[in-house]
């Protein structure tokens, strides 16, 4: 058996295949990352928790036959609870959590024979669109260039991937947590459609049904088969998603052309976004209308401020009832250092909040989804940017913020920066970032797709189609390029 080679260039799926035909082992693929690890991580601070030991261990007692056995993995350390892989949330209130059971969605993932040894990095809460947490020591960077961020809240994942640490890692996303990496990091996010992943056991519903489980990945096919691999409501789920047809890695082979896509270059309440953002949503537009697509500029005629005014409410009361369970395990009162101060902020905003207007907050929302439905009766996709401006520099949203409500509705706040991914975990409608821009300064520009409620395969098979007429997987930071030898780089 001979040593891993190009490593860098394969994706989980081809990982596996290499270890399944014998080419190289589960141990040689640990190995290759556990080095990327230790020669990147020092830059990025991507990567927390590392247990290589026990996952050296999980290969020695044989791995599952599953469909992605041997492939190295991380968890993102919020939530994804796994039996020996103690978390810290993003939070120095919850450093160290250990866990005594595997969540549905990780038991899925170590059936399907992937090798977990560490997890990544993510902000306070969730609650951010960049990761700095105070528990990791110090901001998490951009591969792309490490002034700039990942992206949060799934940003130590996003620069894993990038950086081709892992070819593949978990993340969440319940405001855009799984798309605003992929945009910034230059990778694939597919946020499926609610209740298409489990919760379970934990929670029974994350922010009011607007969070959910998901990837980042280089290539589609790799997010294709994880969504395969552990698509299906867990016992008791409160949600349930429409039944695919087929499966996800199926739905990529099937063509389509005479779809209806509405393109929207300013934000949804008719903003303008920096031109760099605005020109790769038209580019893409205009490839899909090359493939045989029908484009009309339009944007949905729904109140996207009052939503993200009641996403801010529900958030901050999720903020807060995981704060109130944390200490009564403790047994204890909030110390001064136990929070950042924007989930302080959070927390005091969360107190004044009346359980009617928290059940306002959720009738708002769904509102919204019956807004945003009737738009969706009109078309089959919505194309936008993902972000309204390139990657924002390291700081620019760290957690020392004193108001919550300024950090995420304020002018220079978080969904000014992102204006669009939240509003498709509102309506629970599936959205993907498919990375097909970069700017001026090389940095990756994400352009954003959503589909009607459901149509998880459809959105896939267009994604499919847009990496397979301009592809993507080879385009790599300078900084993985340099670790790997590769001379192919970003331009």
């Amino acid at each position: 058996m001979q040593e891993l080679s190009g490593y860098d260039d394969l994706d989980a799926i081809g990982l596996a295949r290499g270890i399944s035909r014998g080419d190289f082992s589960a141990d040689d693929a640990l190995s290759a990352a556990v080095a990327r690890v230790d020669a990147l991580n020092p830059q990025l601070n991507a990567v927390t928790q590392l247990q290589v030991d026990r996952a050296r261990a999980t290969i020695a007692a044989g791995l599952p036959e599953g469909p992605l056995s041997g492939v190295p993995f991380l968890l993102k350390d919020l939530g994804a609870e796994a039996i020996g892989f103690p978390g810290h949330n993003g939070s120095r209130l919850l450093r160290n959590t250990t866990y005594s059971y595997n969540s549905t969605l990780v038991s899925r993932l170590l059936a399907a024979g992937l090798v977990v040894f560490g997890r990544t990095t993510s902000p306070e809460g969730g609650i951010g669109c960049a990761t700095e947490a105070a528990v990791y020591g110090g901001p998490t960077r951009n591969p792309w260039n490490l002034d700039y961020t990942p992206g949060g809240s799934s940003g130590g994942s996003g620069a894993a991937v990038a950086a081709g640490i892992v070819p593949a890692a978990h993340g969440s996303d319940g405001g855009g947590s799984i798309r605003i990496p992929a945009s910034s990091c230059g990778l694939f996010g597919f946020k499926p459609t609610r209740a298409r992943l489990p919760d379970g056991p934990a929670s029974g519903e994350g922010w009011g049904g607007m969070a959910i489980e998901g990837f980042l990945t280089r290539s589609v096919r790799d997010s294709a088969l994880l969504l395969d691999i552990c698509s299906g409501t867990d016992l008791g789920a409160p949600y349930v998603a429409p039944p695919l047809q087929d499966t996800f890695s199926n739905a990529m082979e099937k063509s389509r052309t005479g779809l209806r896509v509405a393109l929207c270059t300013t934000t949804l309440d008719g903003e303008r976004v920096d031109p760099e953002c605005a020109a790769a949503a038209e580019a893409a537009a205009a490839l899909l209308a090359d493939m045989g697509h029908h484009v009309e500029i339009a944007r949905p005629e729904a109140d996207t401020l009052a939503m993200m005014q009641a996403w801010t409410v529900i958030v901050a009361c999720g903020t807060a009832l995981g704060v109130q369970h944390k200490l009564k395990r403790l047994g204890r009162e909030l110390q001064a250092d136990d929070l950042e101060p924007v989930s302080r902020s959070a927390c005091a905003y969360a107190e004044t909040i009346s359980g009617a207007a928290y059940l306002d907050a959720l009738e708002t929302v769904h509102d919204y989804g019956r807004q945003m439905a009737a738009f969706f009766a009109r078309f089959d996709l919505l194309v936008s940017p993902t972000l309204a401006e390139p990657p924002a520099r390291v700081g620019r949203f760290s957690h020392d913020r004193e108001s919550y409500l300024d950090y995420r509705l304020g002018p220079d706040g978080v969904f000014a920066y992102s204006p669009y991914t939240a509003s498709f975990n509102a309506t629970g409608q599936p959205a993907a970032s498919v990375p097909l821009a970069w700017s001026s300064a090389g940095l990756p520009i994400g352009v954003h797709l959503a589909a009607p409620f459901g149509a998880d395969e459809l959105l896939m098979g267009v994604c499919a189609e847009l990496e397979r007429a301009q592809p993507w997987f080879h385009k790599r930071p300078p900084l993985a390029a340099v670790h790997a030898g590769s001379k192919e780089t970003s331009e």
